[in-house]
């Protein structure tokens, strides 16, 4: 058996199933070894489906030798964020309210992942309910960082961001509100992407904050990540926030050329009070987009001192709204953290989430305003390195 199968990326390891060179029987078997040797100090799985990921990979085995692949994810171990109801499996968030739900259908991007070829090795940890972005779960333990394990790996997606990151997986799929998706991803050195909001469909997760919750994954490449998203993107009408749009092939538009790309430069809130390291990066890395070809232009962000407030309002208005029903029965099965913020969004004023709303569209005018002048806004992601596991909620 080949041994290091699983740290390569997907567009490496597609090729090789779709020839025969390689098994995904092989693959997988390879991937619950490495998540018996390191996950007992990572903790990024809360639930391993070893002989239901073993079965599946016999099944896939048998169709790719039948002629029947599917396309680059046949094959391919993914993990799951246990924010996403799998049928017949639990489904926790992260938290004891939900430690013995087993739904009786998979969530939309589960399913779509499934129909592609995918293979899921498990759920991962994550922050409870994903209201946090330490992976501190108070349940299930702390998600480790594999780069520091003495640091957290971000959140709420923490244990998938691990789980990649580690190769305990070639990919997993997330979810983002407040940068639960791009926060592991930054602190664990892997590629996410939060797609736009409509563009993935959130049937079967759970809700943070339905009008800012968006579905995504977490890879080991743009490349990879591009491949992922193009099986998970497309309307479902099982979401009424799904947007009936054509899906491009993502991939297709990974040319390499970015000579004449607008690139705009903020003038306010994303270079202030960053780390002179993540700064220098972060500066190294726009001079080597001007190498490239892209064109940097100044552009004015203004009133974004009105972000925190405006995404604390929206998420603790409508997450104390969907958790209301657990909280009259289930209060003291909360984590100390997650009960605190939920308790507080019950003493939040209805002009405060209106105002919030409001100040939302007058942001997404600003955006749409830059965008008319650039292709693409860069930034540093996070302002500092993650905190010791423990330190910050």
């Amino acid at each position: 058996m080949n041994n290091d199968l699983m740290v390569r990326p997907l567009t490496e390891l597609a090729p090789l199933l779709e020839k025969k060179e390689i098994s995904p029987v092989e693959l997988v078997e390879e991937a619950l070894q490495r998540i018996e040797q390191y996950d007992p100090q990572l903790n990024s799985y809360i639930t391993v489906l070893s002989e239901a990921a073993s079965e599946a990979a016999r099944e896939a085995e048998r169709e790719i030798l039948n002629r029947q692949y599917r396309g680059p994810l046949h094959g391919i171990p993914l993990s799951i964020k246990d924010l996403f109801a799998t049928k017949g499996v639990r489904t926790t968030a992260g938290s004891k309210v939900l430690e013995n739900w087993i739904p009786d259908h998979d969530a939309t991007a589960v399913e779509r992942w499934r129909d592609a070829g995918a293979i899921i090795l498990g759920k991962t940890n994550m922050h409870e309910f994903a209201y946090g972005v330490t992976t501190d779960n108070p349940f299930f333990g702390p998600t480790r960082n594999p780069w520091d394990p003495e640091k957290v790996p971000g959140g709420s997606s923490g244990g998938s961001g691990a789980a990649v990151a580690a190769s305990l997986c070639t990919a997993s799929l997330g979810s983002d509100t407040g940068g639960s998706i791009r926060i592991p991803s930054a602190v664990c050195g892997v590629v996410g992407i939060k797609p736009t909001y409509g563009r993935v469909s959130r049937y079967g997760a759970i809700p943070l904050a339905w009008s800012i919750d968006h579905v995504g994954p977490l890879a080991k490449s743009v490349e990879d990540a591009a491949i992922l998203l193009q099986a998970l993107a497309g309307p479902d009408p099982r979401d009424m926030a799904s947007v009936d749009e054509p899906v491009p092939d993502f991939r297709q538009k990974l040319t390499g050329e970015i000579r004449g790309l607008r690139v705009g430069l903020p003038e306010q809130y994303f270079f202030e009070h960053v780390d002179p390291e993540i700064l220098e990066a972060v500066r190294a890395a726009i001079r080597q987009l001007e190498e490239l070809g892209a064109e940097m232009i100044s552009i004015s962000l203004p009133h974004l001192e009105l972000c925190s407030a405006m995404e604390a309002h929206i998420t603790l208005a409508e997450a104390t709204s969907y958790h209301e029903r657990h909280m009259k029965t289930r209060i003291e099965d909360y984590g100390a953290g997650v009960r605190i913020d939920l308790e507080a969004g019950r003493y939040l004023l209805a002009t405060d989430y209106v105002k919030s709303q409001r100040a939302r569209t007058l942001l997404k005018q600003v955006f749409a305003e830059a965008f008319e002048k650039v292709d693409a806004i860069v930034s540093p992601t996070l302002p500092a390195f993650p905190p010791v596991i423990g330190e910050v909620y």
